[in-house]
């Protein structure tokens, strides 16, 4: 066995120990928070920039609204929110949330009968297989998009795991991870494009707006 070779599998193992120490770290985290929220929440304080995109007279739609923290806080700040998501045990904890509107349903092909003045997206796009499908599917219901998705390029041990072959997606779930480049051509594939951005903590958010 060549040290080249030992040397390769040893640090396939190592990385795919991070994988495993990562998703660990998230799980036990919850119990330490006050709210029981992934820490992230609290850390990177994401809601802030999607507040501040919103103006008080607007209707919004929350696509993938989870357990509906965001949508709550969301809520605040605007006219009227309505939040989807699939899955029902998240649509029983959103519904804590007395006063906001909570679908338990397919984003993807939910009939929606109203237009939006914005609809959110926020760490939804990467667990969508049919992208471009499914934006041109909600652009008819809104001219503009607050969208939150993680980067492949966040780190330089991500793409090395890539490169290895090892699992580099933050969550089994996604069907991709973006670089800026990506994410805008995707984005204008479906008939939209970034009018403002910031990238933050490995992730883009994104004010998106119909081509005219």
């Amino acid at each position: 066995m060549s040290k080249h070779y030992l040397a390769k599998q040893m640090t396939r193992i190592a990385l795919k120990l991070h994988n495993f120490s990562y998703q660990l770290a998230g799980k036990f985290s919850l119990s330490l928070e006050p709210n029981k929220l992934h820490p992230k929440h609290r850390l990177t304080d994401y809601h802030l920039w999607f507040i501040q995109q919103l103006k008080p007279d607007w209707h919004v739609l929350d696509v993938g609204c989870g357990n509906g923290f965001l949508t709550a806080d969301l809520a605040k700040h605007c006219k009227y929110i309505i939040g989807i998501d699939i899955s029902a045990g998240n649509i029983k904890l959103a519904k804590i949330n007395s006063g906001i509107e909570f679908i338990c349903g397919d984003a993807t092909t939910y009939l929606f009968n109203r237009t939006f003045d914005a609809i959110v997206l926020s760490n939804v796009l990467e667990h969508i297989n049919h992208r471009k499908i499914f934006l041109k599917r909600l652009a008819q219901h809104t001219d503009r998009f607050l969208i939150r998705v993680p980067m492949i390029d966040r780190d330089w041990i991500t793409l090395y795991k890539k490169e290895l072959g090892v699992n580099y997606k933050l969550d089994p779930g996604h069907f991709i991870e973006y670089t800026f480049d990506g994410f805008t051509e995707e984005l204008q594939s479906a008939g939209l494009k970034v009018k403002s951005h910031r990238i933050r903590y490995g992730e883009i958010y994104a004010l998106a707006i119909k081509e005219p």
